[in-house]
Order: structure tokens, then sequence, then C-alpha cells
């Protein structure tokens, strides 16, 4: 490994804390042009990808007609709770764990990197188990708990595959059977000004679900949220609702009088990290949630779907900036950095340290942290890749790693 120069044996100034890339795209997440998503409490992102799996003979799940009064509303009150009640059994609270420690060979703790937790809601498709919620909702997790309402105990859940692109995941329950399930309609027949009624985990405090309604808003939204290496990330074709809603919501349902599922609770407005309750807030489609659930439950993957057990890398980065490789020395001025190593991981075995740059993956260029994720998202735990970075003395180093199973996408 090349020497550093005189220069280089002095720390250079702290870095302001970077964007912490979060496991949860949490409500405590920083804001990007007024959005967050909605996911309970705060955590940390991590570099990985997922294997594929053998394809399922599960048949699709079909979206239903949308059921709605044949006449308006506006000379009756809206029944919430007996709506809610409808929904409520065939509801999830979701809590998630980041363990960096557990990650390589077990070690706890002695990671030196903080465990966090998150929480959010799901929604029960299946008699056997299988459970829609937001991918922020479980990503970067290490171990994933369900309790079910009105039940006692908690199931873990294991991802089955997630779409981050879309922000949907597909979890399955361990030993449960016989679940009640939600019934999701067909969205593309909602209607501006629909009554609705908000259901979910709010604050990420568990038991009964708290219940809020509205009336759909818009349609057809897009926004622009905090991505998960301090960037942004896009989602689109939203649907929005002035039904308060709170950190925890998400995954959560949007459902309409009938009590059918029009939308997954993903996003709210804010005016800042204080503020705990939002009257804009966005929804994916069920429709949309649908079609990925379908496509997972397929067993194949695309360029967006993730299938199977995550392969991991052992780093947390930020895309590098010239502002940021100004500060700290650095001889390139784009690509992943990485602001932290777990030992024992892959990237640690090969030499990595803090501050370098991973510039490329297989002899590919990467420009951004962004880019990292889809660029071994092909590759299995137990499968070799090759990874170039820089180091802080400007040194160019090239390792074969071997994967090793991580947390959830």
């Amino acid at each position: 490994m090349d020497a550093e120069g005189t220069e280089r044996h002095q720390e250079p100034p702290p870095l302001p804390d970077p964007p912490r890339p979060r496991r949860g795209r949490s409500a405590l997440a920083a804001v990007v042009a007024g959005l967050v998503l909605l996911g309970g409490g705060i955590g940390i992102g991590w570099v990985l990808s997922r294997g594929g799996t053998a394809a399922s003979t599960r048949s699709p799940i079909e979206p239903a007609p949308q059921t709605l009064p044949s006449t308006g509303r506006a000379d009756r009150a809206l029944d919430v709770q007996a709506i809610a009640d409808r929904v409520d059994p065939a509801l999830v609270d979701i809590n998630t764990v980041l363990d960096p420690g557990s990650l390589a060979g077990g070690t706890g703790g002695r990671s030196g990197l903080p465990t966090e937790r998150a929480a959010g809601t799901g929604m029960v498709l299946t008699s056997s188990g299988e459970v829609l919620t937001n991918n922020h909702v479980i990503q970067g997790a290490t171990s994933i708990t369900v309790t079910i309402v009105g039940r006692s105990g908690s199931f873990v859940a294991k991802v089955v595959g997630a779409d981050p692109k879309a922000d949907v995941a597909l979890l399955q329950m361990e030993g449960v059977s016989g679940l009640p399930t939600v019934t999701l309609a067909d969205s593309s027949t909602s209607t501006v000004g629909q009554e609705v009624v908000a259901i979910g985990n709010a604050l990420g405090q568990g038991g009964s679900p708290t219940v809020t309604d509205g009336t759909i808003s818009g349609l057809n939204r897009s926004i622009t949220v905090g991505g998960g290496s301090g960037g942004t990330e896009h989602l689109s074709g939203l649907i929005q609702t002035d039904a308060p809603i709170s950190p925890g919501d998400s995954g959560g349902p949007l459902v309409n009088v009938s009590g059918q599922v029009v939308g997954m609770i993903t996003a709210g407005a804010t005016g800042g990290q204080r503020q705990r309750v939002s009257s804009v807030g966005y929804a994916i489609p069920a429709t949309s949630a649908l079609a990925v659930v379908n496509q997972i439950r397929t067993g194949h993957g695309s360029s967006s779907i993730i299938i199977g057990q995550p392969g991991f890398l052992g780093v947390e980065v930020q895309s590098l900036d010239p502002t940021v490789a100004a500060q700290l020395g650095l001889k390139v001025s784009s690509g992943a950095l990485v602001v932290a190593v777990i030992p024992g991981t892959p990237a640690a075995v090969a030499g990595m340290s803090r501050y370098a740059v991973i510039t490329a993956i297989d002899g590919r260029p990467i420009a951004s942290a962004d880019a990292l994720g889809p660029a071994i998202r092909g590759h299995r735990p137990g499968e070799e890749l090759r990874v170039t970075w820089v180091d802080r003395a400007g040194g160019t180093h090239t390792a074969t790693v071997r994967l090793i199973s991580g947390p959830a996408v």
C-alpha cells in the first residue's frame, strides 16, 4: 500500500456528520423538498445485493373492483372506526433492528457502530403470512419481527423480495397460518375528493392502529425525497391525501369507505424534523404495489426487483462531491465515499478503510453511492466480485472479495 505523504499525516478538518444513509428512510431523516418517508426511527443504510431464488408457482393476487356507495355521503357522517374494524385484523406492526456487529461472525456490539431500531406497518396479503410493506420500513434490517394486531407474541419475518425504486417490499412471516387478509382494490378507479381512511402504527408505538380520515386530494403525483446515500429518490404515480399521517404509518393502508385498500402510505410533507403529523400525505396505489408483489412472487428478479438473500460488502457510503473530496485531500472527486467499514466483513478483510472511495466494481466505473448497489446486485452471498478503490494517499487498489449475507435491501 502506498505510503502517505507528509501532509497527510494529519487528520483533515473534521467533516460535518455526513448524511447517514438511512435504513428506514424515517421521518427523522433529512427533509428534501419538504417530504419525508414515514418509517419510524432512524437507521443506517448498507450497500448490499440480493441473489435469485427458484421461481415460485404461486398464482398472482388480483385486485378487486372498488365497491363504493352509489350516492354521495355528504349528508352522513363517515363511520371511521367501523371502516377500520374491517381492516385492523389484517394489519401488523413491523419492528426492525440493524446490529452491524451481527453481520460479521456474530461479534455483536464490537463493530463500533450503533444498533439502530425502526418501526412501521404492514398488510397481510395471504393467510400463510405474506406481508406487504414499504421497502424503506425494512431497509438495512438485520432482523425483522412482526406483531399481529390483537395477538400476543411476535413472529420472525424474512424479506421475500423488494423493489427499492418503487419502495415496495414483500415479507414472509414464519410459523403462522389462517390469518385474515386485506382486500386490495383496483386503485385506477380512485377519484379526487373520494373519502379515505388512513391506518397505521403511528410513531411506532404498537398496539391498536391509529385511524384518521380525509379525502384523496390528488392523483398521479410525483415527489422527491431523501435518498439512502445522501442523494435523492423519486416516486411517481402516487395518491395524495389530506388524511393526517405520522411516522410509523409507512406500509399501512389507505382504504376506501368499503374498507378496501386503495393505497399504501409512504410519505408525508413536513415543515421540519419536529413535526410529527402531516396533513399532506402520499400513498403508493394498490394496483402498482400489487404489480411489484406479483413479480416478486414469481421468484424472478428484474433490473429493479431484488429476490432472495442479500449479499453484503460491509461498508456504509455516501456520494463523493468535489467539496468533500477537497476537504479530505482526496485525489478523486466522484465515487462512493466509505464513511464506515464493519470489522470482519469483506471490505475490511480486503483492507478498505474509512474515507476510501470505491471507484469501480468488476471494472465498471462507480460515480456515486447510488450506483454502487445496482453494480453488485447480481451477486449472491458467497459469490466473488472485484472492488477498486482509492485511498486517501492516492493509491489505487483492486481486490477480489467474497460477499457474505447481509441486511435487507
